[in-house]
């Protein structure tokens, strides 16, 4: 059962070199390893409670950007990294400083494979990268979201095996000078989200054994204003995914819901709207064009390929993936059918796609439905452009290559259909609709905006 700690209880009647006698006194050195959406705003908080903190990356340019004091993110401005960085705060790709570590915090990436099973490479690269420099006393926390077992079954083994002291991760709580410990603190980032402070997220927390636990609430306890503690790594992993798949599955539902509502002429928005007015057994989840970002549209897939090896099927969790990973298909055929209403067809169609980003308001393409909505209007012969303020050029990833550049929002009426994908702030909505011959929202962005040239899909 999860127990509620204070923080400032576990730095009472502690010797000056354990790392909670280093955090009280602000000597301890922190470093964060993967400066991304998750690491460098982790990174950040602890510079700003004048903690000392190293980033670490393998990316040059981040590493520079950094260290001239600008951001590559749109959601962390460059005043505050300049700050940070007149703090004492560094970044580097030298992982030969992890020696001089006295806590470390893992924040890489953990994607799908083009298979959709789990790709713990970056996982597996870091550890690589910091077990030569590994020294007694360390913490090492992983936050990268994955599979329960991931932190005892691939993370620990790399660091003992490839450290050059034979050290070795506490298990117990007997105390030994030849130990290193281990915790597994998953992130909870909320792009975006500019009503929660990050500070007053709680920070849940499973070490390998009490000390790791103890030293890794403590850690945290200095920039996070609540921390969790849970038994074990592997709770702490199944923690995370229960609260991905959790909106995953719910967002599925509305999903299927507003196909529903859809054939029947009703209006899914206003059902939504009446429903979460109820004050008690309902959370309101709002449909979309698809799932999108680091986390949703992955950690049900994560959980899934785990539970194989236990000779269980979780099928519901499956089959709320499979209805999300659909809505991007469903948005096509609307497109096609609004065209054809209009006795034009989507091959050869202008078609301008509003927002590329996964999420309104973030610079983030991870995972976005936008990608896989322009691909297969291409694929059915629409000449596609696009527009998102956060993406001047949308090139190469992982599973895309569209070579695409942003086009300005001028002579709206020249497109043959404006798809609304993601709902910028910036966009104004009310000259879009007015200047555009067919639109189609699949963000309920042009609600209030009567027009008989809006489609909702």
């Amino acid at each position: 059962m999860a127990t509620e700690i204070a923080s400032a209880s576990l730095l009472n009647n502690l010797t000056e070199n354990s790392l909670e006698g280093k955090l009280k006194t602000r000597q301890a050195r922190v470093g964060v390893i993967g400066m991304g959406y998750v690491g460098l705003p982790l990174a950040l908080l602890f510079s700003s409670e004048s903690c000392l903190v190293t980033g670490f990356d393998i990316d040059g340019k981040k590493v520079q950007s950094l260290s001239s004091g600008a951001s590559y993110i749109a959601s962390v401005p460059s005043f505050d990294i300049a700050e940070a960085v007149g703090r004492g705060f560094s970044a580097t790709s030298d992982f030969a400083g992890i020696s001089q570590m006295d806590a470390i915090i893992i924040c890489v990436p953990t994607p799908l494979s083009h298979s959709r099973e789990p790709d713990l490479s970056f996982i597996i690269k870091t550890a690589e990268s910091i077990a030569p420099h590994l020294r007694p006393g360390q913490l090492v926390v992983l936050e990268s979201t994955t599979y329960p077992g991931t932190t005892e079954e691939v993370l620990v083994p790399i660091l003992e095996n490839n450290n050059p002291f034979g050290l070795k991760a506490a298990r117990t709580d007997l105390d030994s000078a030849d130990l290193f410990y281990v915790a597994f603190s998953p992130e909870r980032e909320d792009p975006g989200n500019h009503e929660v402070a990050r500070r007053d997220i709680p920070k849940v927390i499973g070490g390998l054994n009490t000390r790791a636990a103890e030293m890794a609430a403590s850690l945290y306890g200095t920039v996070f204003n609540k921390t969790v503690l849970v038994s074990t790594p592997a709770a702490a992993e199944m923690t995370k995914l229960l609260e991905n798949i959790y909106r995953c599955v719910n967002i599925a539902l509305v999903n299927e819901l507003k196909l529903l509502c859809s054939r029947m002429g009703i209006d899914i928005w206003e059902v939504i709207d009446a429903a979460k007015t109820k004050p008690f057994g309902f959370q309101a989840f709002y449909p979309g064009p698809g799932l999108g970002g680091h986390c949703i549209p992955v950690d049900p897939f994560y959980l899934s390929w785990k539970a194989r090896e236990f000779d269980f099927a979780t099928r519901f969790i499956e089959l709320a993936g499979q209805i999300n990973m659909e809505m991007p298909y469903n948005v096509v055929a609307a497109v096609a059918t609004a065209l054809n209403e209009r006795s034009k067809m989507l091959k050869g169609a202008q078609v301008l796609v509003l927002g590329v980003a996964y999420k309104k308001d973030v610079d983030d393409l991870r995972e976005s439905p936008a990608l896989t909505i322009i691909e297969l209007l291409r694929k059915s012969g629409a000449v596609v452009s696009y527009n998102d303020p956060f993406f001047p050029f949308v090139g190469q990833g992982r599973k895309y290559n569209l070579n695409m550049k942003c086009v300005p929002l001028e002579n709206l009426g020249q497109y043959d259909c404006v798809l609304i994908v993601t709902d910028h702030s910036d966009f104004d909505y009310v000259r879009i609709v007015q200047e555009s011959q067919l639109v189609i929202d699949t963000r309920n962005a042009t609600r209030r905006i009567e027009s008989q040239h809006v489609v909702y899909c």
